[in-house]
């Protein structure tokens, strides 16, 4: 198909030109391969497309009316590459993206509008759930998660944002029961709890320091959305990762206790199906602009580093 067209190229400039010789040189080609691409089209079509004499070259009647065919094709096919070449900047097609339930609804949600709103070629699905989906099985396009454990070992991570967890509480609760200096000055404090986890709290601080901390709850639910919510409340202490309460704690409702221990680095990462360099560019969009957003949240200075 593609030696055909190209004799088809060869003999439009032919009749455009209506000299061979100036024919392959505008095609960076010899005379001779010239020469051959035509009477390999005459030879296929089985009809003489081209009069030619020493002195002079003229097409045929069959020449001129294939001439008209060739030129709308070549025009058809000049406007489809066009289009590729225009789309290749532009995002189009249906982009299907997983994130956990919390972070889902505060950050992935909003991108995706964002992203809806900026190119009206494409189109998105978003599935909220905390359950691990294999990218790799072509379900999703990419899964947004929190710490790099839960990733398929046939999936390229791609880091989003830097992420820490770190121990924050309300002003009112500290207002009331204190601010604690010490991590095992937690012990006496009210903790909240995510999920039926029981572990101790593990603390990391600086010079390879650890602690260990007895995180009983008389308060803990499944959903961190709700743990979030009785933290703002005044309910007590939560051990929660930086880009959740990043907003939080810009406005100052909000505090950050123990800023010198945290538990643990748990980045944002994308969950991708395939290499970064053959990412389909509504993907790699999305996540640019996704981490973006996550790393100027990450950049707000608390309230109180502003008073201060």
């Amino acid at each position: 198909m593609l030696d055909d067209l190209n004799e088809l190229k060869v003999f439009e400039r032919i009749a455009a030109r209506g000299s061979m010789t100036t024919a392959a040189r505008e095609l960076g080609l010899s005379l001779a391969v010239v020469s051959k691409r035509l009477a390999t089209l005459e030879k296929r079509v089985g009809l003489r497309l081209v009069n030619r004499t020493t002195r002079s070259l003229h097409l045929t009647e069959e020449g001129n009316r294939l001439l008209a065919d060739i030129n709308v094709a070549l025009e058809a096919l000049k406007h489809g590459e066009e289009k590729l070449l225009s789309r290749r900047n532009e995002p189009t097609g249906h982009l299907r993206v997983t994130s956990p339930v919390s972070f889902g609804q505060r950050y992935v949600v909003p991108v995706l509008a964002q992203l809806a709103a900026d190119y009206a070629q494409l189109s998105v699905a978003l599935s909220l759930s905390d359950r691990l989906v294999d990218v790799t099985g072509g379900e999703v396009d990419v899964a947004i998660r929190i710490g790099t454990g839960l990733a398929n070992q046939d999936a390229v991570v791609r880091k989003l944002a830097d992420n820490t967890r770190i121990v924050v509480a309300s002003p009112d609760y500290l207002r009331r029961r204190g601010v604690p200096e010490i991590p095992q000055d937690l012990t006496h404090h009210e903790l909240l709890r995510y999920g039926d986890d029981i572990a101790p709290w593990r603390l990391y601080g600086t010079r390879n320091r650890q602690e260990s901390v007895t995180a009983s709850a008389r308060l803990r639910a499944d959903s961190g959305d709700a743990v979030h919510t009785w933290c703002l409340s005044g309910c007590g202490i939560m051990l929660r990762s930086e880009v959740d309460v990043s907003v939080d704690l810009a406005i100052g409702r909000l505090r950050h206790i123990l800023p010198e221990w945290n538990g643990g680095h748990l980045p944002v990462v994308a969950l991708l199906p395939s290499r970064l360099s053959h990412l389909p560019l509504k993907t790699r969009v999305f996540t640019d602009m996704l981490a973006a957003k996550l790393n100027e949240l990450r950049t707000m200075p608390s309230a109180s580093n502003r008073q201060e």
